[in-house]
């Protein structure tokens, strides 16, 4: 029975997050984490993610950091590692223009086909027969 509290307690104290070692860096950690996106998640930063693979990113995040690589550093190596995509606002260049320009193209055929679709759906004039010609004709007079 001992032993098997003396294994909880060792379980909660390896699991227990560790005690912020030092502030400055926990920001520099968030601050970066806010600009990368979790590629698990892909419509969350780093940051706001609990998915393993944003856990471990942001440990690597705050190793380099610690080794006194800067936060360009670890953009770059993020980018080199995963490409643009990893940035949560990737740069305007020839590779990432589809990003920039997609939701712009997708609105305006949109757009398009609504007011097309409008068009075609205007009722058609009403074609009157002779008869009724001559009646409306004379029902104006």
């Amino acid at each position: 029975m001992k032993a098997n509290w003396l294994l909880l307690a060792l379980v909660m104290a390896v699991s227990a997050p560790r005690a912020q070692e030092d502030p400055a860096l926990d920001k520099r950690v968030t601050g970066l984490a806010h600009e990368l996106r979790c590629l698990v998640c892909q419509n969350q930063t780093l940051a706001d993610s609990n998915a393993p693979l944003a856990v471990d990113l942001r440990n690597q995040i705050r190793e380099q950091l610690k080794g006194g690589a800067s936060e360009r550093d670890v953009i770059d190596f993020m980018v080199a590692r995963y490409g643009d995509f990893v940035l949560y606002r990737p740069p305007l260049k020839a590779s990432t223009l589809a990003l920039w320009i997609g939701p712009f193209v997708l609105l305006a055929l949109g757009a398009f086909l609504l007011v097309r679709r409008l068009v075609r759906r205007r009722a058609p004039e009403p074609q009157l027969s002779e008869a009724e010609r001559a009646r409306a004709a004379k029902l104006l007079e």
